[in-house]
């Protein structure tokens, strides 16, 4: 862990720079905050002129005061910065946090003072939360520098990118009740600190078992998914990411570089990274609140105990859209359950209590525990009213149920299964439900955001399992081959590779290319006629300044016989000639016309936040409509590109659609590592494209291929 940041967070002394006696200001609202709250540190009030401050000594500055310091909490303009942080320097203050606005956001003014802060800073061994921030707490040590009120401590932690959304957060979870928070920060601009060193931090504290970040933006998004890999297989990392993501601004001069504009890539890494990606913002407490509660599942397979039709039913619709799986219960379990339910009961799952908890609670208890005990059940949901029974029928019954909430607590922890519960008086917050909560029982007021936490908590449980079990496949040395090939385009000045070099790099990583004739002229077709035989070809232009060749007229398919070669020929080059008069024509590409099969995409993009990033989707003339495609971080590992070829909405078309075969998955799989190695071996080449690739139940066939070259000067 950090030391700097362990003594922001769990500061003995706060230094408040700017502190003031006026109640407008900041200084001032911190200072009374701290005190209100009882913070048992001490708080050193800085100002120049002031002897004294809320009762409290003041001193002109951070070096006239003796004890030591753990944070600066300032408060002054940003012009003061630079000579605040020398004297926090030479106090050796470790941390400060910075809430001045006025930086890169303001343009070449702001972002020569964010440039002058940062030096100074880092001059002086200062590390800066901020700037622009509204600040940190942490309520386990009842410090509270932000201000908020009716903070509930607790096991979440909090990093955000906008203060309201941890008020909306904060606001929540008091309504709601059972659910608080061990600390935020607030990270402003991040100039110095970064949201990948705040993850470490929530990933080391022992008060924290679940964090939250609100993202609007990574600084160094590489860093973010390699600490989010290491803190997830200890505990959740929930993420909103609000938003389109900053890889719009790569160039879009293939497929991939334009899909990679999409939400759809910052999800999928960060969920590759093991990250719990939450789409809307109202579902983000309810989820981070049941992954910071219960144990991590064995499996994946949910029964359902339920007093009513009507909740069970959209239960098991929710669960069934989410593609969770219903357990299937033992034979021993529905007798078990047939000896304490009435007759009129359901005991297959989702099972349907029939009234058997109205006038006894605790029966519910009891199948619980019988299911529980079930090994084919790794998650139990308890459905429909539980907590209102004695509001419902019989207040009589209320003592039975908050033992009966009790021993649900107990139960599930001696198994060391999640149990979720939906009830209809959790809103109303009766008492069984607060001792529900209080125990550490999740408890939602409707079916589907229960559901969502299931299926959240059981993809986390992969995901940990599947980091953890398969590595990420270093791509080694380069090949030489490769290196040759690289080399002589480079050596040619161009932003792109020829065809037949791309298919010939891709062939020297082991990946299958078809037969291919570079024709340089017409008297060159006789020669590629013998050479690729008596077959229907396909002729490709091959010009650097010709990257969409279609768009060109520069393709035709289906060509036989060398008359029509010799069409053909003559016709792409006239187009090209056509579409740009200028265009350098370096020949026309023959090769075999492919067998058909099921097009997909697979490129390389190197993004501007994460880095290399493997695509893969849909292909052919649809990708751009479709826009069905699923992203990786590289390196990646197998199970990772596996996971990547089930996540395309179309993936049911490669298991063999109207009576086709299925494909070659593990043909795909290897094709996926061998083009990662590729682009991770020749990081000069920024995209690849290869589009479509033909899968077959026998292999593929990479239809063409196109890579472009990382631009002069970047």
């Amino acid at each position: 862990m950090s030391e700097a940041l362990d003594r922001i967070f769990k500061a003995r002394s706060i230094a408040i720079v700017g502190a003031s006696g006026d109640p407008a200001k900041r200084g001032n609202q911190a200072t009374r905050k701290l005190q209100a709250d009882g913070y048992d540190g001490a708080i050193f009030p800085i100002h120049p002129k002031a002897d004294e401050i809320l009762g409290l000594k003041a001193y002109p500055s951070v070096l006239d005061v003796t004890a030591q310091i753990d944070v600066a909490l300032i408060c002054t303009p940003v012009g003061t910065l630079p000579s605040v942080l020398a004297q926090c320097g030479k106090k050796k203050i470790p941390g400060a946090v910075v809430l001045a606005a006025g930086f890169s956001e303001i343009g070449p003014q702001g972002e020569r003072i964010a440039a002058e802060t940062l030096e100074a800073a880092r001059a002086h061994n200062v590390r800066l939360v901020g700037p622009n921030t509204n600040g940190v707490f942490n309520l386990h040590n009842r410090m509270n520098m932000v201000g908020v009120q009716d903070a509930v401590p607790g096991n979440i932690g909090i990093c955000s990118q906008s203060g309201n959304m941890m008020l909306g957060l904060v606001t929540e979870a008091k309504r709601r009740g059972g659910v608080g928070f061990s600390s935020y920060v607030g990270v402003g601009n991040q100039l110095d600190v970064s949201l990948a060193e705040y993850l470490r931090y929530f990933g080391q504290d022992d008060d924290t078992r679940s964090a939250v970040f609100y993202v609007e933006g990574f600084r160094d998004g590489r860093a973010f998914l390699d600490t989010c890999r290491d803190v997830t297989q200890t505990k959740p990392v929930i993420v909103y990411k609000s938003g389109r993501t900053e890889a719009g601004q790569v160039a879009a001069s293939s497929h991939t570089g334009s899909l990679a504009s999409s939400f759809t890539l910052s999800r999928d890494l960060l969920r590759q990274a093991g990250a719990t990606v939450v789409e809307q913002s109202d579902k983000l407490l309810s989820v981070a609140e049941g992954l910071s509660k219960l144990p991590v599942p064995k499996g994946g397979k949910v029964a359902i105990l339920a007093d009513g039709g009507g909740h069970a039913t959209v239960t098991v619709d929710a669960l069934v859209d989410a593609g969770v799986e219903l357990a299937r219960l033992s034979e021993q379990t529905v007798r078990r359950l047939r000896d304490v339910l009435p007759a009129a009961a359901s005991c297959v799952n989702p099972v349907d209590v029939a009234g058997g908890t109205d006038d006894d609670p605790s029966v519910a208890a009891l199948c619980a525990d019988i299911l529980l005990g079930d090994d084919s059940v790794d998650l139990l949901m308890l459905i429909g009213m539980y907590g209102g029974f004695a509001a419902r029928f019989n207040p009589a019954l209320l003592q039975n149920e908050m033992a009966t909430s009790r021993r649900l607590a107990d139960i599930a922890a001696r198994h060391g299964k999640p149990l979720l519960v939906q009830s209809v008086y959790a809103a109303l917050r009766t008492e069984p439900i607060e001792v529900l909560k209080d125990l550490g029982v999740p408890v939602f007021v409707w079916p589907e955001p229960a559901v969502r936490c299931v299926s959240e908590l059981i993809f986390y449980a992969r995901a940990r399992d599947r980091n953890a079990s398969f590595p990420l496949l270093e791509p080694g040395e380069p090949e030489r081959e490769g290196s040759d090939i690289l080399a002589a385009v480079l050596a040619d000045g161009r932003d792109a590779f020829y065809e037949h070099e791309a298919r010939d790099l891709l062939s020297a990583y082991g990946i299958g290319t078809p037969p291919q004739f570079l024709a340089r002229s017409r008297s060159d077709l006789h020669e590629a006629a013998r050479e690729l035989g008596d077959r229907p070809l396909a002729m490709k232009i091959v010009s650097r300044d010709i990257l969409h060749k279609s768009d060109a007229g520069g393709v035709r398919l289906n060509v036989h016989g060398e008359q029509a070669l010799s069409d053909a020929y003559g016709s792409i080059v006239a187009s090209a000639k056509a579409y740009d008069g200028d265009a350098d024509v370096h020949g026309v590409l023959l090769s075999p016309m492919a067998q058909p099969g099921v097009e997909v995409i697979i490129g390389v993009v190197h993004d501007p936040m994460f880095g290399p990033v493997m695509m893969f989707g849909l292909g052919g003339i649809f990708v751009e409509i479709l826009k069905d495609v699923a992203f990786r971080s590289l390196p990646m590992s197998r199970a990772d590109a596996g996971e990547m070829i089930d996540d395309i909405q179309g993936s049911t078309m490669l298991d063999g659609a109207r009576g086709q075969l299925p494909v070659d998955r593990t043909a795909l799989i290897d094709l996926i590592i061998r083009v990662s190695r590729l682009a991770l071996c020749h990081p000069d080449i920024v995209e690849i494209d290869l589009n479509p690739v033909i899968l077959r139940h026998d292999g593929y066939d990479v239809v063409d291929a196109r890579m472009i070259l990382k631009a002069k000067g970047h």
